[in-house]
């Protein structure tokens, strides 16, 4: 609707051919719809453009405020189809479905609710706000509904937390007590349930002022699940906090812990539990670790092929450091389980610091930091070169002694890998010359260095191709033949993908071999722009190119390769 609604706006001078520039730079840069925008700066009154589209749709316009919607009314569209289109279901009239749309030109959304209600759809138009507001409120009402009844059918159980919850050393009884009441227990295991179902990687317990919610972050993203009781909220974290052995007496300094739930059939997962008090209360963060979900097949994490045989061909030299880079949560941990699991044999000794373990190995000498009794990256460091080690796994480097003490461990014949937080590879070069590190000790040491992102998988249930201008490919980055002929994908949204579009996630890589002509660049100090520059001339392909060959293979989106990776 936006260019076409911006003209008629125009032609019946409602907002200048200026104004209308604006708006359409700020629907660029944020997103959403051309009439949010123009509302948001100030250029048109919601009351008027709704009152502009309904003489102009030939549709009656409602004030969404001035009355109570049936919550029967509310469950005949799924939430996801309500945010996704902005309508909200407000009558319902014999056959017929009363829906309230912010966009009464949008004929997809009238038919996906035809087709999912099996009703006649009537179309009002309302303020996309007051649309907004509806769907958040009448949706978490509902949210709070289903929970409660699924609550009433939960089977006792079906869940067995293995460790002590009856710790005798907790002395806030009336805490303990609200803790271990059936309602609170049924929640909490429900809520863990849910996510294990829902594969979700973390669930985010948070307090404010006037609400408690929780949410569950899948494939990168994160998304409202439901919003408990405020009262319960210091019962639902004490609940938590016994499951995974924590001290519920201590409310004010953050704590860490780990759970373990066994599931039916002998299945186990961990939490890896994280309590941070809050202006409010305490935030409880879960980090759902599922070894049965862990790949630790490095063909199957999205490499192409000449990166892979680059990787390969530096994890096995006899000795060097390999660093791998990326953001928190970008899978820099499962690219280097994976390169430790294929060079896990019964001849070598390998010893990994890592911050928390994440995952147990078989085989491998796995040591969790403690920073409070002085064991951190750079003792653990010290403690493996007396332990013969052949490869050593340095969860991160984060400061000059860490990274001195793993250069050298790479000069005297082990084999070293470890992680850095920068945005491309060639940065991580200039970051180790940053702490401090000498320019001849990082050219004889580092042998590899890896960047990665996660994007996520369009849903192969309801993936249908969608139409982008080649250019915009071209200047995304797709060179030109590619890019006319490139059939993007994206997805339509439906049950299998919880009406996302996506599910699952694939990795992303940029592999930079330290190369002789790179590592005389370094010597004559070149900037992290120069080493990129020539490390893309030596065949290294970067980030942005693996995301666009994977949005090229129907992998993912176009929307995923701009949201995670940056241009070249």
């Amino acid at each position: 609707m936006g260019n076409r609604l911006g003209q008629l706006l125009v032609r019946e001078n409602l907002i200048s051919l200026a104004q209308l520039k604006k708006a359409q730079d700020l629907q660029s840069k944020e997103g959403g719809r051309l009439a949010y925008a123009l509302t948001k700066l100030g250029y048109l009154a919601e009351n008027d453009l709704t009152d502009f589209l309904s003489k102009q749709y030939g549709v009656p316009s409602i004030s969404l405020g001035d009355f109570e919607i049936d919550p029967a009314v509310i469950r005949l569209i799924p939430k996801e189809v309500a945010e996704k289109h902005q309508v909200i279901a407000v009558n319902r009239a014999g056959s017929s479905l009363i829906v309230a749309m912010a966009d009464p030109s949008n004929i997809f959304a009238v038919d996906d609710i035809k087709f999912l209600t099996g009703y006649n759809v009537e179309v009002v138009v309302a303020a996309e706000t007051a649309i907004k507001e509806a769907i958040r409120n009448y949706y978490a009402q509902e949210e709070q509904e289903q929970y409660a009844s699924a609550l009433e059918g939960f089977e006792e159980g079906e869940i067995e937390v293995t460790g002590d919850d009856d710790d005798e050393s907790v002395n806030i009884l009336d805490l303990e007590n609200q803790a271990e009441e059936a309602p609170v227990v049924k929640l909490v295991n429900l809520m863990l349930i849910d996510a294990i179902k829902k594969h979700a990687s973390d669930i985010h317990v948070e307090v404010y002022e006037k609400y408690f919610r929780v949410r569950y972050r899948i494939d990168g993203v994160l998304y409202e699940v439901m919003k408990p009781p405020l009262r319960l909220k210091n019962a639902i974290v004490s609940r938590l906090k016994i499951m995974s052995e924590l001290d519920i007496a201590e409310r004010r300094l953050p704590q860490d812990g780990r759970m373990k739930l066994k599931l039916g059939k002998g299945r186990e997962m961990d939490f890896r539990v994280s309590v941070l008090p809050t202006l409010f209360g305490e935030k409880v963060v879960l980090r759902l670790l599922d070894k049965e979900n862990l790949q630790l097949d490095m063909t199957k994490l999205g490499f192409d092929m000449q990166p892979l045989a680059d990787f390969k061909d530096a994890i096995h030299r006899p000795w060097g450091m390999i660093l791998v880079t990326g953001p928190t949560g970008s899978g820099k941990t499962t690219t280097l389980y994976s390169a430790m699991t294929e060079l896990n044999t019964t001849e070598v000794n390998i010893c990994t610091a890592e911050d928390p373990v994440e995952y147990q190995l078989k085989g491998i000498n796995q040591v969790h930091m403690h920073e409070d009794i002085g064991l951190n990256f750079a003792s653990a460091l010290r403690a493996f070169l007396r332990q013969d080690p052949d490869i050593i796994m340095v969860g991160e480097i984060r400061d000059f002694e860490t990274a001195e003490i793993g250069i050298k461990a790479a000069l005297t014949g082990h084999l070293v890998l470890s992680t850095l937080h920068t945005n491309d590879a060639p940065s991580s070069i200039s970051r180790l010359l940053n702490m401090g590190v000498e320019p001849f000790l990082v050219v004889a040491a580092i042998i590899s260095v890896m960047a990665q992102r996660l994007c996520r998988r369009v849903c192969k249930e309801c993936a249908e191709p969608i139409d982008i201008l080649p250019q915009r490919l071209i200047d995304a980055g797709m060179d030109a033949e590619r890019a006319n002929n490139c059939k993007p994908v994206k997805g339509r949204g439906c049950k299998a993908c919880s009406n996302t579009g996506y599910k699952g996630r694939v990795a992303m890589y940029e592999v930079m071999p330290f190369k002789d002509e790179l590592k005389d660049f370094v010597l004559n100090g070149a900037s992290a722009v120069e080493l990129k520059r020539e490390a893309v001339r030596l065949g290294m392909q970067t980030l942005r190119q693996s995301a666009l060959h994977k949005l090229y293979e129907q992998i993912t989106s176009f929307d995923e390769v701009l949201r995670n990776t940056s241009p070249d």
